[in-house]
């Protein structure tokens, strides 16, 4: 078993990797516009080294929890000049605020298409249909590709297992496409006797991955397959995690359905721990799947509308651009101060949960 002191070093690179790619996603577009970066930072606290490259100091810091990206007079406090963050359109300036969490979800699509090149792509299409259940009543084919489930749109069989696992044993609107037709059914789903799990009654298809050893039974998966299936899996990870938060904020969820560090601590280190049972490959594969998640959770968090986050930031730039002035310096500062102080309740209520999980 690995040590809990190995799972908190894991989840720190961890985070601090997610972190530094969120900064240097501020970094390139304030680069690119003609914002002067003073520094970009690696960790927090004190400096270990740092180098002076052009205008811009490249720093590595004591404590490995992120970095961080300085421009020139973000707030009132500084000089303004034709390259400091406040002299620039808040087109721009939006931008930038939102170039983080984009680099968020880059970086998410990046790793779930490594991880896919390197293993298997389950596609929501029947491969065979299992006897007795609901899909061979209703006519299930092979190569049937399921198409929406309730109204909703289903690219990636993630997606699926997401809406069945919701919808439980309650009757549900299925279409399915076959050769270029549309079909409608309402379904009952069954009770899989094992697990208890609702489901159809069919085994989808699998493909094998870009490098991954050829297998007769299996389809090969192309480079377009692997990063449509990327692509919207990065886009269901942020979906999910939208909602949920949305219940954390409106107090509808329970202390079972979200977590804070001790919980990814302990997620990390039970990932970790499950794959090297297989193979130290399947270790590193199971903390890149959750870097992946982590990395589309981050995006979000960043960008929804409090003051204190990127996303409270574009929305003050966006009451700038309709009241055609900036907020002044005094009432802003307020607002992000009392954005800061929820974000901050926040993360205690979420490590207070944490323990009581624990004790």
């Amino acid at each position: 078993m690995i040590s809990i002191f190995s799972s908190i070093v894991i989840t720190i690179i961890l985070i601090g990797v997610l972190v530094v790619v969120h900064e240097f996603g501020h970094f390139i577009v304030a680069k690119k516009t003609g914002v002067w970066v003073e520094e970009f930072a690696v960790g927090m606290g004190k400096k270990i080294v740092s180098k002076q490259i052009g205008d811009t100091e490249y720093s590595l810091r004591l404590l490995p929890l992120g970095g961080f990206c300085r421009m020139h007079s973000e707030t009132e406090d500084g000089e303004i000049t034709e390259r400091s963050f406040l002299s620039k359109s808040v087109g721009v300036r939006m931008a930038i605020m939102a170039a983080g969490p984009m680099m968020n979800f880059i970086l998410a699509i990046i790793l779930i298409f490594g991880l896919s090149a390197v293993g298997y792509i389950v596609e929501p299409k029947v491969g065979s249909v299992t006897e007795g259940t609901v899909a061979e009543q209703i006519g299930l084919q092979p190569g049937d590709e399921i198409y929406r489930i309730n109204g909703k749109r289903i690219h990636i069989y993630d997606e699926m297992q997401a809406i069945m696992m919701q919808n439980g044993s309650q009757p549900l609107d299925l279409e399915i496409k076959r050769e270029d037709q549309i079909y409608a059914y309402e379904i009952t789903p069954q009770q899989e006797a094992q697990t208890g799990r609702a489901v159809i009654g069919f085994t989808p298809i699998l493909k094998y991955g870009l490098f991954t050893e050829k297998e007769e039974a299996l389809e090969p998966a192309t480079v377009g397959d692997t990063l449509y299936y990327s692509y919207y899996a990065m886009i269901h990870y942020v979906k999910m995690t939208a909602e949920g938060l949305l219940r954390v904020f409106t107090m509808q969820a329970s202390p079972e359905e979200y977590g804070g560090p001790i919980s990814i601590v302990k997620v990390v280190g039970e990932s970790y721990e499950s794959g090297l049972s297989y193979s130290m490959s399947a270790a590193i594969q199971n903390v890149v799947y959750i870097g992946a998640v982590l990395s589309a959770n981050l995006g979000v968090m960043n960008l929804f509308p409090i003051p204190g986050l990127d996303g409270g930031r574009i929305l003050l730039l966006l009451f700038e651009l309709l009241r055609r002035k900036p907020m002044h310096p005094e009432t802003e500062s307020k607002i992000v101060f009392a954005g800061f102080v929820f974000l901050i309740g926040f993360m205690v209520f979420v490590m207070y949960t944490d323990i009581l999980k624990i004790l």
